[in-house]
């Protein structure tokens, strides 16, 4: 059995800590902090035991941000010594960001200190939610920074959208303050990097679509293939949305001279169970077309309505008088993000982004098969 999560921090991360702070600090109550933070940590889960050693350290360090700023940084590693690092610098995380406030340039500093020994990408956002025209205006020169941790947080710290952690409601409304960001880290040589900026491009086109679209066509021609990666995964909500310019960004225009036939294996599915179908292009045109298929399930809702998901296919080129067919199966099988719903489904086939095909299909349900 895999070992839960919140063993990542435990006891031993809290006397780490008191270790590391009395070693920076020869006034810190070693024994009182550890004595303010052992009693039911062993109860908590992984964030609330960060949480509960951030506490103790703001009731065990000086009241002054700026004076324990520098005791923590001091508890960083360095050439000459280890430090503390990973996990155990959740707390230090957490300290900064509900500590920190109203220090934004010391606060900025320490966390691009921490970051090269672990992530501090949640620990800047309520600093850009606060103050963002002056703390991207410090972020903005991290992106010539030779750590490349420190790069990655530039961009990964700054998403509107980053998982887990607090939306950034201005950035969402209005992403351009961190375009400057990203484009000067398009580039990087990282791919750490790289697939960072293509991460926060996605987060921005699930509202401003049209705006990412743009901002792959301008960065498109002589791109590195590293780039044109990027600029890919970057489009990849729009290209599944079928997204016209996304897709006419890596050469898959709209196909008007490709006819599409769709055959199911069945009309039927018992669940668990495959759908069975077969897909036949013929390139009825005078010159190859770069194809991108992709497919769309609507599963039956509750209520009765449908709800498409789509599936990413293949792409291919299909030369002029080619035909192709193709066979697939798409399997319906117990999952815990889905809950399946017996009755009408659909299957529905996109060729560069565009409905070409569709039929209908019934899912049955085990207690029906035995009622």
């Amino acid at each position: 059995m895999a070992e839960p999560l919140k063993h990542l921090i435990g006891a031993h991360t809290a006397r780490d800590t008191a270790n590391a702070v009395a070693r920076a600090w020869g006034k810190f109550d070693h024994q009182g902090f550890l004595a303010d933070t052992l009693p039911a940590l062993e109860a908590l889960e992984l964030m609330q035991r960060g949480q509960r050693i951030a506490d103790a350290l703001h009731r065990h360090l000086p009241e002054d941000f700026g004076s324990a700023a520098a005791i923590l940084h001091a508890c960083l590693p360095t050439p000459n010594h280890t430090g503390l690092s990973g996990w155990a610098l959740l707390s230090f995380n957490q300290y900064i960001a509900a500590h920190g406030r109203g220090e934004l340039k010391t606060a900025l500093g320490l966390l691009k200190a921490l970051t090269p020994h672990f992530t501090a990408e949640f620990g800047i956002r309520p600093f850009i939610a606060e103050e963002q025209e002056a703390a991207l205006a410090i972020i903005s020169d991290w992106v010539t920074d030779a750590n490349h941790h420190v790069r990655r947080l530039a961009s990964e710290g700054t998403r509107p959208r980053l998982p887990w952690a607090m939306r950034l409601p201005a950035l969402v409304k209005d992403p351009s303050p961190i375009l400057p960001i990203l484009e000067a880290l398009i580039d990087d040589d990282e791919d750490y990097v790289r697939r960072s900026v293509a991460n926060s491009l996605n987060d921005i086109a699930k509202d401003h679509p049209d705006l990412v679209a743009d901002f792959v066509e301008r960065h498109t021609d002589g791109a590195s293939k590293h780039r044109l990666w990027l600029l890919k995964h970057a489009s990849r909500t729009l290209i599944k949305k079928g997204h016209g310019k996304a897709l006419a960004n890596f050469g898959f225009a709209a196909l008007t001279d490709v006819t599409v036939t769709l055959a199911l294996t069945s009309e039927r599915v018992t669940f668990p169970g495959d759908l069975g179908f077969e897909i036949s292009l013929s390139n009825n045109g005078i010159a190859a077309r770069p194809v991108l298929i992709d497919y769309a399930i609507h599963h039956k809702k509750k209520d009765g309505a449908l709800s498409p998901k789509v599936f990413k296919g293949r792409s291919l080129t299909i030369a002029a008088g080619e035909s192709v067919t193709m066979a697939k199966r798409h399997a319906f099988r117990p999952i815990t993000t889905r809950a399946y719903n017996a009755g009408g489904h659909r299957l529905e086939i996109l060729l560069n982004g565009t409905s070409v095909a569709s039929a209908d299909f019934d899912l049955v349900m085990p207690q029906e098969t035995t009622a």
